[in-house]
């Protein structure tokens, strides 16, 4: 999730200020009645605007905690049975969903606001309903409490890049067993070091990152601060209660809406999903030929909630750059390299197939037997996409140099302090390890905790040492990696830890690509001068790339829920409970949800298969990747090895272009400027109604904050978190429905669905 820009109408809380077209500013007020959410605006005062400069806008410094409200009670015991309890339910829907989603098209979502609304909606009830029966149910309900919520959520809801990546590219390379349900308990042992990997590792860098380098840095994780104020506005003692009626109303009826749609739409899914316009047209016999080229290429219109939602959330320049990359690599060069005999598509039917239909072909076929030489567009177009996003990645962190400056101080200074506490103890006095101990930095931000709310290092740094060591016997026994490869993995897991959270609090895009992909190379050149055989090493690559990754991930979404408990005062320790608690259910549902769908679809795993509901780019990838290194003959067509250097470049410079060069007075320009990693995104996801439905999205959210900026402002994201969470739940009903041998593909309709299948 993104800032989105929404013109000259700056929605801030509750308070609209807008740009007149005589140049002045006025602060309008939404008004709150007591049945609901008004639209009207009314001005501050006398009836009319009131005309400010920019110094009089309030700004509250985002690197301060909220303060508290007079009208909310104080909290006590917030964590509680109910609030764990609904966090991790509400976590499961999301890990589940996104498993759905990931698989669908290599995005995941965080569970922070669905965790927040829903948990509000779900124990408010409860509290009031249930109270005098059952106690446990009872008892104050404020923002602390539901900041546990959604802090047990988002660790809950968490691990599922590693079933949407590495580990189907595994059973693809057939380096696992025959079926993902005989390695149940060991893809769990595997899941289990990678979640407390990230979790122990994440603890102490809530200090360094929300209290010592967050304001020079500018790290305000913007999912973070998003959900901090979308629950304090829930529990705001005046107009609160409505705010939060009104949200909840909003996200149930998206989620139940999308949830219905996505499981009734697999009985007549070219009516009810999809629309190949382009096909319709073909079959009534209209521009036939045109008609079935524009279709071969995969161009037609996907009713997903799930991405529309997301193109609500991300907003124009994202969206529209995903769906600009579309049209770049499926409109433009895919269709000039099968003109000029430079990739080759295969009929879609096969030879055998309906003789209407012989003119359906597909040019996202992955089942080559000579993909240098003779390779399928999607082949060609896969490397310029992964390099690209590799590049691009690294390139935005390095811009953003003064991480590294900052955190060494911060690093040292934290080792002085320890030094001179220890010298203390044995009543020893080291002058300068004191001074630079009691050094202040000017960028460090106030915490609000106390010394017994803090988790304190005896309770993270030797569970740490546990699991690192874990790491290596899993690892070791499981996969015959040897110690000091297990031991790279882990480094590597710290320094994109550190790169990752950096970036997702600047950016809120958690570079996920780039911390696999190097690590990837890293552990290819690692294997290469060990003379393994080609199987051992692919499966080296793929495991330690994933405990690199896997570890990121998880630290940077434990990492922003510390955020948001800074912004709510919300006590760390409290927090930390709720985190490791949370994780024991990621751990066992992200793979139980993976065999699930392996079960329905078993097309997953299998690269044979031409032709699968679920296109697993980030699968293709790291699969690509992995092979990439540990080939002796490199399996990168020529032309598409030269043309992904000078388009990866290309990114860089736009990159470069746009953090040094637009700023200031240029600063506004920079939403003109393309997103190349949603651009990189597009040529390695074959499938082009992603960026299609994100882009209707965005477009349909601009509108709607521009004429009503009060109800976008109320809405929009529980709108859009409703929509995420019901597809994903819709997909995983289907899955079920698959396996029990009730699903569409039997009783459905394949009506106005090219070649009569959709």
């Amino acid at each position: 999730m993104q800032s989105r820009g929404i013109g000259p109408t700056v929605v801030s809380g509750f308070n609209v200020i807008e740009d007149l077209p005589n140049g002045e500013r006025v602060v309008r007020r939404a008004s709150v009645d007591p049945n609901g959410i008004s639209e009207k605006i009314g001005d501050i005062k006398d009836g009319s605007a009131v005309s400010i400069t920019e110094e009089e806008i309030e700004a509250p410094d985002p690197f301060k905690p909220f303060p508290h409200d007079p009208g909310v009670p104080e909290e006590t015991n917030i964590l509680r049975v109910r609030s764990i309890f609904i966090g991790l339910v509400c976590g499961a829907l999301v890990n589940a969903s996104n498993v759905y989603l990931g698989l669908k098209t290599g995005w995941t979502f965080s569970a922070n606001l669905f965790g927040a609304i829903l948990g509000f909606a779900v124990i408010k009830f409860c509290s009031n309903t249930f109270a005098k029966n059952f106690p446990i149910l009872g008892g104050d309900f404020g923002p602390k409490e539901n900041n546990i919520i959604q802090t047990s959520a988002t660790a809950a809801g968490g691990l599922s890049s590693i079933f949407i990546s590495a580990l189907p590219a595994l059973y693809q390379l057939n380096l696992m067993s025959d079926d993902p349900k005989k390695d149940y308990w060991r893809i769990v042992s595997f899941t289990t070091v990678c979640a407390y990997f990230g979790f122990f590792f994440a603890t102490p860098l809530r200090k360094f990152f929300i209290i010592y380098l967050a304001r020079e840095l500018r790290l305000v994780f913007p999912t973070g601060t998003a959900t901090a104020m979308t629950i304090r506005s829930m529990h705001a003692a005046i107009g609160g209660a409505a705010i939060a009626k009104a949200k909840t109303k909003a996200m149930g009826i998206a989620f139940a809406g999308a949830c219905t749609l996505r499981v009734v739409s697999q009985y007549c899914i070219g009516i009810l999903w999809d629309w190949h316009i382009f096909t319709w047209f073909y079959i009534w016999g209209h521009y036939k030929n045109l008609a079935i080229n524009v279709e071969n290429w995969g161009w037609y219109v996907e009713w997903t909630p799930a991405f529309i939602g997301s193109g609500m959330i991300v907003g124009l320049n994202p969206s529209w750059s995903f769906f600009f990359g579309s049209v770049v690599a499926w409109g433009i060069i895919g269709p000039a390299l099968v003109h000029n005999g430079a990739a080759y598509g295969v009929q879609a039917l096969g030879p055998d197939g309906p003789e209407k239909w012989q003119d359906y072909i597909t040019f996202a076929s992955l089942h080559l037997k000579d993909a240098k030489n003779n390779p399928s567009p999607r082949y060609w177009l896969l490397w310029p996409g992964v390099l690209t996003m590799i590049v691009v990645s690294f390139t935005e962190l390095f811009c953003q140099y003064k991480v590294l400056y900052y955190t060494g101080i911060s690093l040292w200074r934290a080792v002085a302090m320890s030094l001179n506490a220890t010298f203390q103890a044995m009543k020893k006095d080291v002058p300068w390890i004191r001074k630079q101990a009691s050094i202040e930095e000017k960028h460090t931000v106030q915490d609000f905790a106390t010394e017994d709310e803090l988790v304190k290092w005896w309770m993270w740094a030797p569970g740490l040492l546990v699991v690192i060591i874990c790491t290596c016997v899993v690892l070791g026994l499981q996969y015959n990696m040897p110690v000091g490869m297990s031991l790279l993995a882990v480094f590597l897991g710290f320094i994109f830890s550190f790169l990752a959270i950096q970036c997702t609090g600047v950016t809120d895009i958690t570079p996920l690509t780039a911390a696999s992909k190097a690590s990837q190379l890293v552990l290819g050149g690692a294997t290469r001068g060990e003379h393994w055989s080609i199987k051992r090493a692919l499966t080296l690559n793929l495991i330690g790339g994933t405990i690199a990754s896997g570890s990121a991930n998880q630290s940077s979404d434990l990492t922003t829920d510390f955020r948001v408990g800074f912004l709510l005062r919300t006590p760390p320790k409290q927090q930390w409970i709720a985190q490791g608690i949370g994780s024991v259910v990621a751990i066992f549902l992200a793979p139980g949800m993976f065999v699930l769908f392996t079960k329905a679809y078993p097309c997953i795993i299998d690269l044979e298969a031409d032709t699968c509901a679920f296109a697993a780019p980030s699968v293709s990838a790291w699969r690509a990747v992995a092979q990439a290194v540990t080939d002796p003959v490199f399996p990168v067509p020529t032309s598409s090895g030269i043309f992904s250097v000078i388009f990866a470049a290309f990114g860089a410079l736009l990159v470069i272009f746009r953090t040094f060069y637009l700023t200031g007075s240029r600063e506004k320009y920079r939403v003109w400027v393309p997103n190349m990693m949603a651009v990189a995104l597009a040529f390695v996801l074959p499938q082009t109604q992603y960026g299609t439905a994100m882009a209707i999205g965005s477009t349909a959210s601009y509108i709607w904050a521009k004429k009503s900026p009060v109800k976008f402002d109320i809405y929009c994201y529980a709108v859009a978190a409703g929509l995420i969470a019901g597809e994903g739940i819709g997909g995983v009903i289907n899955a079920i429905f698959q396996v029990a041998g009730i699903s569409g593909d039997k009783y459905g309709t394949n009506i106005a669905c090219p070649g009569d299948s959709c």
